[in-house]
């Protein structure tokens, strides 16, 4: 079996250990280093190499300003974040920043341990919750079924929205189609209003949950 190494950045220690007790509960995963701070996440992913690390966003240093050093350092590593309260630039910031899921601290431990399990093997994760708060509909949305909301879109603008959904950023979307970022950029903002979205991140779980309905 593929172990998963993890390693698990909180600044309450209670809670950090919490964390680490459920994961070490799994044959599968062994929790190998434990931190509270940002500086604690950069030497830790350094000296250990772990494949997955839990990472609370309220960090001292910034959890979701730590996640593009530790993507940009630690190509490998799956980053998880964790939050007690829910605020959607930061969700949008972690998660355009390489962050490949984010759970809420009121997480069960199942849900925890499975959240891991996704990312490691290469899927993003939201908790059903978060989710529920990112789709949740601004004010006086003009009412569009799903069907039609992707039956509007280009070919190009299909392109795209699957790319954003694998994760790759508009540079690398630009370079796979052979177009400028200021066009991708250009896309995405037609690509928001047509699936009636506030933003990126919104966009591709939206891509992302179609695709796995599609799947099933």
């Amino acid at each position: 079996m593929n172990e998963i190494r993890a390693v698990v950045i909180d600044s309450d220690p209670l809670f950090r250990t919490g964390v680490a007790y459920t994961l070490n509960g799994e044959a599968d995963i062994a929790v190998v280093g434990e931190g509270a701070s940002a500086s604690d996440a950069f030497r830790l992913a350094a000296d250990l190499k772990p494949s997955v690390i839990v990472l609370d966003i309220g960090i001292l240093g910034g959890g979701a300003e730590a996640v593009e050093t530790l993507v940009a350092h630690c190509a490998d590593v799956k980053i998880l974040m964790l939050t007690s309260i829910v605020d959607d630039q930061q969700v949008c910031a972690a998660m355009q920043g390489g962050a490949w899921g984010y759970v809420l601290k009121g997480v069960s431990g199942p849900e925890l341990v499975q959240s891991v399990r996704v990312i490691h093997r290469g899927e993003r994760y939201v908790t059903p919750a978060l989710a529920a708060r990112l789709f949740a509909k601004p004010r006086n949305p003009a009412p569009r079924p799903e069907q039609t909301l992707f039956s509007s879109l280009t070919g190009r603008e299909e392109q795209i929205l699957t790319l954003l959904a694998e994760g790759l950023s508009n540079k690398e979307i630009g370079g796979r189609l052979e177009i400028s970022e200021k066009t991708v950029k250009h896309y995405l903002t037609i690509i928001l209003d047509k699936l009636n979205v506030r933003n990126r991140v919104q966009a591709a779980l939206l891509a992302y949950n179609r695709s796995n309905l599609v799947g099933h």
